[in-house]
């Protein structure tokens, strides 16, 4: 799942001759696929959700010089609501902002890749800046701080989900863990998938069965382009969710959709290059590196409060509970999935950890960007990584201790934005007060 790139690799990535316009791009485009007539243009908001609108093949052109969104789509809570920010026009008069398109993301459209495209925008202040309230532009954010100090970070993700089956093809798929057949209704589905993701460029190694029946793990290819492999991860899932709707399937990427299967993951395989392109983590398994643990101690450090971003609502908690195959405590190993930072297999030259921690409904630009800043925090405090195998402390028990965890880390609040930290606690204390509020059909059923 995870080789190491050769070093010429990463720095024709890193040094890449300058991108064409984005109006070069567009009829490049077009002339590739004549009979495009739409394109849906969109942004992600903070829990990775595309929010955007379909323009006509006609306007296309016109989106060099942007088109404009309003700024509150980074105040909104899961279900749309705009969180109700005190003492802030944002929420009131709900301004707009310029957005351009991001290079290289005009893709094919997996709903009819021939007639429809897709391109993802990004904001802008009005001075031009960056908007500090997108969630990729903080990870942009934090992976300057890293290049800065020429260090490069690698990651290669891992997201599992489920599809929908029926209970013919539950049967007919066995024991699905490692099946590499399943039903052949999902496995039809599947290539397809494989294809799309092919079309659109998404970096996609492979789809494992996993241990639940209807679940599947998506595996990438290793980068150090993180912005890419993030916007990859949140693009697959949207060309996920589109094809099996064709087929009259659903897809799931919830945290934990059933009580009574494992959970979803999303896991970053993390390793750390310099300029020239030299792992900085590579080495004997049983000497790891000094930098190498320093950051894993960062991340243990960090680790309950980030938990506000990697667990990001009631049902990524569900995920969480102990003996369900997810890591629940914040320790580290060797070879070992019950621990939340694993040292895998690999070797001397490949070696990195793997961070399990994160369900697949977190936004892959947060959790990064958190994971980064958590790095950063051990390679510049430098606390001591306590053995492998070790019985740490517990993470928080619920989704409201995180919060508060989250809202007194000076650390994470200082990397990812004092405004952002702001907006992210109110909407989701806000959802969290709002599901709190309700009664569920199971407690109807106690009634006594």
């Amino acid at each position: 799942m995870f080789s190491m790139l050769f070093h010429a690799d990463l720095l024709a990535q890193r040094y890449a001759p300058a991108a064409m316009t984005f109006a070069q791009e567009a009829r490049a485009y077009l002339r590739e696929h004549p009979q495009t007539e739409a394109i849906d243009i969109y942004l992600y908001d903070c829990h990775g959700r595309p929010r955007g609108k379909k323009i006509g093949v006609d306007a296309l052109l016109s989106l060099e010089e942007g088109c404009y969104f309003p700024l509150s789509l980074y105040a909104t809570e899961l279900e749309g609501q705009i969180a109700h920010v005190a003492n802030d026009t944002l929420s009131t008069t709900e301004p707009d902002r310029l957005c351009l398109p991001v290079p290289g993301t005009l893709k094919p459209c997996a709903k009819d890749p021939a007639r429809y495209a897709q391109l993802q925008m990004t904001m802008r202040e009005p001075d031009g800046a960056p908007c500090p309230l997108e969630p990729r532009v903080i990870l942009q954010k934090m992976l300057a701080t890293f290049h800065r100090r020429g260090l490069y970070p690698v990651i290669a993700p891992e997201m599992e989900f489920y599809l929908s089956e029926t209970p013919e093809e539950a049967a007919a798929s066995g024991c699905p863990f490692l099946n590499i057949d399943g039903a052949p209704a999902a496995a039809a589905l599947l290539a397809e998938i494989e294809h799309d993701a092919g079309l659109q460029e998404r970096g996609l190694t492979g789809i494992v069965a996993e241990a639940g029946s209807g679940q599947y793990e998506l595996n990438f290819r290793h980068t150090d382009n993180l912005l890419a492999a993030c916007d990859n991860l949140l693009a697959m899932k949207r060309l996920i969710r589109q094809l099996a709707q064709a087929r009259h399937h659903s897809a799931t990427f919830m945290a934990k959709p059933h009580s009574d299967k494992a959970g979803s993951g999303m896991h970053f395989h993390i390793s750390l290059n310099n300029a020239q392109g030299a792992n900085l983590f590579a080495g004997a398994p049983d000497a790891l590196p000094e930098i190498m643990q320093h950051a894993m101690a960062g991340l243990l450090a960090l680790m309950p409060a980030s938990l506000a971003l990697l667990a990001p609502n009631v049902n990524a908690w569900r995920r969480l509970r102990p003996l369900l195959a997810a890591p629940r405590f914040s320790g580290w190993g060797h070879n070992n999935r019950a621990t939340t930072i694993r040292i895998p297999c690999a070797s001397a030259k490949a070696q990195r950890f793997e961070y399990r921690l994160a369900g697949s409904d977190a936004n892959p630009y947060l959790a990064v960007a958190a994971l980064l800043a958590a790095m950063l925090y051990g390679m510049d405090k430098m606390p001591g990584l306590p053995p492998a195998d070790a019985s740490p402390p517990p993470l928080p028990a619920n989704q409201h201790h995180a919060l508060t965890l989250f809202a007194l880390s000076p650390w994470l609040r200082e990397q990812l934005g004092e405004e952002f930290t702001r907006l992210w606690l109110i909407s989701k204390q806000e959802e969290l007060a709002r599901f709190e509020h309700q009664v569920t059909e199971a407690e109807k059923a106690w009634q006594l």
